[in-house]
This record gives structure tokens, C-alpha cells and sequence, in this order.
């Protein structure tokens, strides 16, 4: 029996990014469905958020997300540009949010087929594995979604025509995921348990092997 889980991702996350990799290797090595689903990063979520953390927050998660890749060999840089316009001076988030926007949207088309893990898979890439400066620019995105399958151009045209759709999507997906008893990201939910963190993915398997996770 196939079993299923929900996975609430954050295109700005490092730590969503590093959790790919292992979340791939448990769909290919287990019989499972993994349903990725696009929320907003808490800096949208929640405004005012990074204001009212301790300043050592950030800090601390650009020195451990670092060495999670390193020790995880995981090419990793963070985004250039930041998918938020945020002032990391003042902490202040920009009220217009073009790429956070763009790419969550897409995310939730690519949902809504189906299809969410193999599209975030192949875009995160292009974010985060420091091969490219200037992922918003040229062709860099299309034609990473292009080898997941996925025409960009097409994507992106509906989502322009009908942003509510998707809008609705990401809305149900972040109440879900504070449902779910976590607001973090990556939240892996599985029978109405959180698993946060992509350091929790063997405490995930180990709960879903009691449930019969049988290997393929």
C-alpha cells in the first residue's frame, strides 16, 4: 500500500532546499507519495517576524544551513537575489513581492498536477546550488523546468491570468500547515504528525515503517 505524506516547503528556506535531496532518495526507494506543498516564507506569513526574533536567528541559520550542506555534499550559495525583498539592514520586508509570489504560485500550479516535488526540485536548484547568478534573469528557470517537464512560459501565463486560483491554493496549504502543529518549514505531516526539519526525515521513516512503509 502506497502511503502519503504532506511536505510544506518554503522557496526561501535553506533548510527546504536540503531537504530534497533525502526526500527524493525516500520516493525512490520507498512506495510513496510525497505531496510537496508551497506555503509563503514566515517573513510573509508572519510580518514583522524577523523584527521581533533575536538578531543571532539569522545568523545562526546561514552558519548551520552551511554546514548541513557541506556535511551533506549538497552544492549550496544562498539566492542571489533573495526570492524576498527584504532590507537585511532594517529587517523591513518590502510590501511587493515579485518573486516569492512568482515562484510559490508555481509551485501550486505544479500541485494542482500533480506534480509539485519534480517542479521544486528542478527550481530550487536554480536558487540554491550556487551555479548561477541572477536565477530571476534569462532563461535559467525555464529550462531547469523544462527537464522536470514543465513549460515555464506556459506556467507563468496562467498564473498572471488567474493569480487567485493559486493564491487559494498556498492559502489552504498554510492552513494546513499550522494545523499540522508546526509553522516551520520543512514540515513533513504524516496521519496528522509533524516532522520538522530536514533532520527529522529518519524519525519520519521510522513512524511510517511502523504504518507498513514497505520498500519498492
Amino acid at each position: 500500500m502506497t502511503l502519503s505524506v504532506d511536505l510544506f516547503f518554503s522557496f526561501r528556506s535553506p533548510y527546504s532546499y536540503l531537504a530534497l535531496p533525502k526526500t527524493l532518495k525516500l520516493v525512490e526507494e520507498y512506495d510513496l507519495a510525497v505531496n510537496l506543498r508551497p506555503v509563503y516564507p514566515i517573513a510573509v506569513r508572519v510580518p514583522g517576524f524577523f523584527k521581533k526574533a533575536s538578531p543571532q536567528f539569522a545568523r545562526y541559520i546561514v552558519l548551520d544551513s552551511r554546514r548541513v550542506a557541506e556535511h551533506e555534499g549538497i552544492p549550496f550559495r544562498f539566492p542571489r537575489p533573495d526570492p524576498i525583498v527584504q532590507d537585511m539592514a532594517t529587517l523591513e520586508v518590502a510590501a511587493e513581492q515579485p518573486y516569492i509570489h512568482r515562484l510559490t504560485r508555481l509551485g501550486a500550479m505544479a500541485q494542482l498536477e500533480g506534480r509539485s516535488l519534480a517542479f521544486t526540485d528542478a527550481i530550487a536548484r536554480v536558487l540554491w546550488d550556487g551555479s548561477v547568478a541572477g536565477w530571476n534573469e534569462g532563461d535559467h528557470l525555464a529550462r531547469a523546468a523544462e527537464k522536470a517537464g514543465f513549460d515555464l512560459a506556459a506556467m507563468d501565463a496562467e498564473i498572471t491570468a488567474d493569480a487567485d486560483r493559486y493564491e487559494k491554493v498556498i492559502t489552504e496549504n498554510e492552513k494546513d500547515h499550522a494545523a499540522s502543529g508546526h509553522w516551520g518549514v520543512p514540515t513533513f505531516v504524516f496521519e496528522n504528525e509533524p516532522f520538522f526539519g530536514q533532520d527529522r526525515i529518519d524519525l519520519l521513516v521510522w513512524r511510517m515503517q511502523g504504518k507498513g512503509l514497505a520498500r519498492r
